[in-house]
Protein backbone atom coordinates (compact mmCIF):
# COMPACT_ATOMS: atom_id res chain seq x y z
CA UNK A 1 0.00 0.00 0.00
CA UNK A 2 1.57 3.11 -1.08
CA UNK A 3 1.60 5.94 1.87
CA UNK A 4 2.23 9.44 1.31
CA UNK A 5 5.08 10.48 3.15
CA UNK A 6 6.80 14.01 2.27
CA UNK A 7 6.20 16.46 -0.26
CA UNK A 8 9.34 16.78 -2.82
CA UNK A 9 9.45 20.66 -1.71
CA UNK A 10 10.25 19.82 2.08
CA UNK A 11 13.71 18.07 1.08
CA UNK A 12 16.81 20.37 1.79
CA UNK A 13 19.47 19.36 -0.58
CA UNK A 14 17.41 16.62 -1.92
CA UNK A 15 17.43 14.75 1.59
CA UNK A 16 14.73 14.62 4.25
CA UNK A 17 14.59 11.69 7.17
CA UNK A 18 10.94 11.00 7.81
CA UNK A 19 9.88 9.21 10.64
CA UNK A 20 7.11 6.47 10.46
CA UNK A 21 4.81 5.57 13.23
CA UNK A 22 4.62 1.81 12.04
CA UNK A 23 8.71 1.73 11.21
CA UNK A 24 10.97 1.97 14.50
CA UNK A 25 13.54 3.43 12.29
CA UNK A 26 14.19 6.88 10.60
CA UNK A 27 13.93 6.73 7.18
CA UNK A 28 15.77 8.36 4.47
CA UNK A 29 14.46 10.22 1.63
CA UNK A 30 16.81 10.91 -1.07
CA UNK A 31 15.85 12.64 -4.63
CA UNK A 32 18.56 12.15 -7.41
CA UNK A 33 16.65 14.44 -9.69
CA UNK A 34 15.82 11.54 -11.49
CA UNK A 35 14.72 9.16 -8.57
CA UNK A 36 13.02 8.93 -5.09
CA UNK A 37 15.17 6.47 -2.87
CA UNK A 38 14.17 5.64 0.69
CA UNK A 39 16.30 3.83 2.85
CA UNK A 40 16.82 3.39 6.70
CA UNK A 41 18.66 6.22 7.87
CA UNK A 42 20.75 4.24 10.06
CA UNK A 43 24.74 2.47 9.45
CA UNK A 44 24.06 -1.10 10.38
CA UNK A 45 27.69 -0.75 11.33
CA UNK A 46 27.61 1.38 14.53
CA UNK A 47 23.82 3.54 14.02
CA UNK A 48 25.35 6.42 12.35
CA UNK A 49 23.07 8.96 10.40
CA UNK A 50 23.10 7.85 6.85
CA UNK A 51 21.73 11.25 6.24
CA UNK A 52 25.07 13.21 6.63
CA UNK A 53 26.76 11.04 4.10
CA UNK A 54 27.49 11.93 0.51
CA UNK A 55 26.14 10.11 -2.54
CA UNK A 56 28.45 8.47 -4.71
CA UNK A 57 27.71 6.25 -7.82
CA UNK A 58 24.03 4.85 -6.52
CA UNK A 59 25.57 4.59 -2.95
CA UNK A 60 24.79 6.43 -0.31
CA UNK A 61 28.63 6.66 1.94
CA UNK A 62 28.73 6.72 5.79
CA UNK A 63 30.12 10.12 7.43
CA UNK A 64 31.51 8.03 10.27
CA UNK A 65 33.67 5.19 8.88
CA UNK A 66 32.81 4.52 4.87
CA UNK A 67 30.37 1.75 4.51
CA UNK A 68 28.89 2.19 1.39
CA UNK A 69 24.92 1.12 1.03
CA UNK A 70 23.26 0.82 -2.69
CA UNK A 71 20.49 3.09 -2.95
CA UNK A 72 18.72 0.95 -4.36
CA UNK A 73 18.99 -2.86 -2.93
CA UNK A 74 20.18 -1.53 0.32
CA UNK A 75 23.67 -3.96 -0.02
CA UNK A 76 26.82 -2.93 2.32
CA UNK A 77 30.50 -2.98 1.96
CA UNK A 78 32.43 -3.27 5.34
CA UNK A 79 32.95 -1.98 7.72
CA UNK A 80 28.88 -2.58 7.72
CA UNK A 81 27.77 -5.51 8.92
CA UNK A 82 24.61 -5.83 7.00
CA UNK A 83 22.29 -4.19 4.70
CA UNK A 84 19.72 -1.19 5.49
CA UNK A 85 16.14 -1.57 4.91
CA UNK A 86 15.11 -0.21 1.27
CA UNK A 87 11.40 0.95 0.82
CA UNK A 88 9.91 1.09 -2.54
CA UNK A 89 9.18 5.41 -3.68
CA UNK A 90 7.93 6.69 -6.14
CA UNK A 91 6.96 10.56 -6.61
CA UNK A 92 3.33 11.71 -8.19
CA UNK A 93 3.75 15.19 -8.92
CA UNK A 94 5.36 17.16 -5.47
CA UNK A 95 4.29 13.94 -3.45
CA UNK A 96 7.02 11.20 -2.17
CA UNK A 97 5.05 7.70 -1.80
CA UNK A 98 6.32 4.72 0.11
CA UNK A 99 5.26 1.23 0.03
CA UNK A 100 5.74 0.71 4.11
Amino acid sequence: MWTPVARLSELQNGRLVVKRPEHKKPILLLYTGEEVFALEDICTHDGGPLHEGDVEDGHIVCPRHGARFDLKTGRQTLPAPKPVKVFPAKLEGDTILLDL
